[in-house]
């Protein structure tokens, strides 16, 4: 993914919503393990609610969770089952300062209605407030560039 494709194709708005419900099932899934984690280091007692270090905590596994997909590959696992990759503007792999600045502004865009999101829609670069902040692009692709995760598959 060296170059960016010749003729851009954003996704639909279904499936952008598709791949946010995978990825956050996926995701709720390594915060319960991580919690798991975090209680037993703290002696198998619960952890005291709105702790700021266990807040922080979950909130860098988050983003280790996001940041390793997008900069590793360009896809999170919904976005590899649907077909969509991420890129820089320039058609490189995105670094992790992009992924962080993608992953801070998806919160902010969600918070009035999703308007960041619906923004593709107005804007003339067809760019949500996340990938226009984050320099990024996100591209759909019948032909996807999707490489097997092992020899076996």
């Amino acid at each position: 993914m060296n170059t960016p494709p010749e003729t851009y194709c954003r996704p639909s708005l279904f499936r952008h919503l598709a791949i946010i419900v995978y990825d956050l099932l996926l995701l709720l899934a390594i915060l319960l393990l991580a919690g798991a984690v975090a209680v037993a280091f703290n002696g198998g007692e619960a952890i005291s609610e709105g702790n700021p270090f266990f807040l922080l905590y979950l909130f860098a596994v988050s983003f280790f969770f996001y940041g390793w997909f997008w900069t590793h590959g360009g896809q999170t696992l919904g976005m590899r089952s649907w077909k969509v990759y991420i890129f820089s503007n320039d058609g490189s792999p995105i670094t992790w300062y992009q992924a962080f600045v993608r992953f801070i502004t998806a919160f902010v865009s969600f918070i009035p209605v999703g308007l960041g999101l619906w923004w593709q829609y107005l804007s003339k670069n067809n760019q949500s407030w996340t990938d226009s902040l984050s320099a990024t692009r996100i591209h759909y692709s019948e032909k996807s560039k999707i490489k097997p995760l092992s020899r076996l598959s």
